[in-house]
């Protein structure tokens, strides 16, 4: 999987995306915006997204309820941080701007994320 190329694409997609990252089986495959000072170290960010990987478990849990789960979303003081899952052990984790729409960033990043089969 072109886990870089991935990447790219997204935080292309939309400038108000500061950061996006792909977890997936252990292994962290990230981009930042040129000139973006990130938040977490990337250890803190590592820490966030094993916890993440534990939250989707559960919410997999309600399938049969509600539906499959298709993203999460959390607003901080700073940013919104976005949680997708993938096809394979992990998700995908994006950063957007305040500023930015996020409702409409989500659907972008949806619409890249079924361009690849295996995502």
């Amino acid at each position: 999987m072109e886990y870089e190329k991935i990447c790219d694409e997204i935080l292309n997609c939309d400038q108000h995306i500061r950061y996006v990252a792909i977890y997936d089986y252990g292994e962290l495959f990230d981009k930042i915006r040129p000139g973006i000072t990130s938040y977490l170290s990337r250890e803190e960010t590592e820490i966030s997204l094993s916890q993440a990987i534990y939250r989707w478990s559960t919410r997999k849990k309600m399938v049969s309820k509600i539906g499959k789960p298709i993203f999460a979303m959390a607003k901080y003081e700073k940013v919104y941080r976005v949680t997708l899952p993938n096809n394979g052990a992990g998700l995908i984790l994006v950063s957007i701007e305040l500023d930015g729409n996020v409702l409409e960033i989500v659907e972008k990043i949806l619409k890249i994320q079924r361009s690849y089969s295996e995502i």
